[in-house]
């Protein structure tokens, strides 16, 4: 069976001046410049979190052209109050198209995507929102082989982080748990139960030369 593999966590923010300021805040680094989705009229800046995992911040791109679409990440829904928050998170496979048809959720549609000389394609809903309130990954493929010379990250800085574990916190944890088992979910991933009305939330445990940090 397929599986599927951590690849990377998402802060979204109204602006990447206010998405960096939170990261410098909670794990004590500058995020590096990332670059522009010019489909999306996005852009971003990263944190290295392995050879082949980051964490990524995104917003809107003021200088950018309106998408003829709906952005991703449901950052459409954004206001310039808005706080940066850990929103969504994305797997990793080598056969998107397979890896999605393994499960009943709505992803959302394969769609191909690029940043500067990175190529992939991505699972987005059709309305920009996230799958299950963002504790369904955003499934993507590489254009290269899916491994960790070849990952994204192998060419970021080194800062000496690492993410110890990702939950998912959701009121029906059943259901979740059983989308990790479809996806064959690869990585430090726990799954756990939220009283009902409760809001989902995501949880990065992450490891710095300053200590262990939570992001959520």
């Amino acid at each position: 069976m397929l599986h599927c593999d951590l690849d990377h966590i998402t802060i979204t923010a109204p602006d990447l001046v206010s998405g960096a300021a939170y990261v410098k805040a909670l794990l004590g680094v500058d995020p590096q410049p990332g670059g522009e989705h010019v489909r999306m009229g996005t852009h971003n800046m990263f944190v290295r979190l392995g050879p082949a995992l980051f964490l990524e911040i995104i917003a809107v791109n003021p200088d950018a052209v309106q998408p003829v679409r709906p952005r991703w990440f449901a950052l459409d829904t954004l206001t310039p109050d808005s706080k940066p928050r850990l929103s969504n998170w994305v797997a990793r496979t080598t056969d998107i198209q397979t890896a999605l048809s393994q499960t009943r959720e709505n992803l959302g549609s394969i769609e191909p995507m690029s940043r500067g000389s990175n190529h992939w394609l991505i699972t987005i809903p059709q309305d920009g929102c996230l799958p299950l309130d963002g504790i369904a990954p955003a499934l993507i493929e590489w254009q290269a082989a899916a491994q960790a010379t070849n990952h994204p990250a192998a060419g970021m800085l080194d800062m000496g982080m690492s993410l110890l574990e990702l939950e998912l916190l959701h009121p029906d944890a059943a259901r979740i748990s059983q989308l990790m088992q479809d996806l064959n979910m690869q990585g430090n991933i726990k799954v756990k139960s939220l009283s009902a009305g409760q809001p989902p939330q995501l949880i990065a445990h992450i490891m710095t030369p300053l200590g262990l940090r939570i992001l959520s």
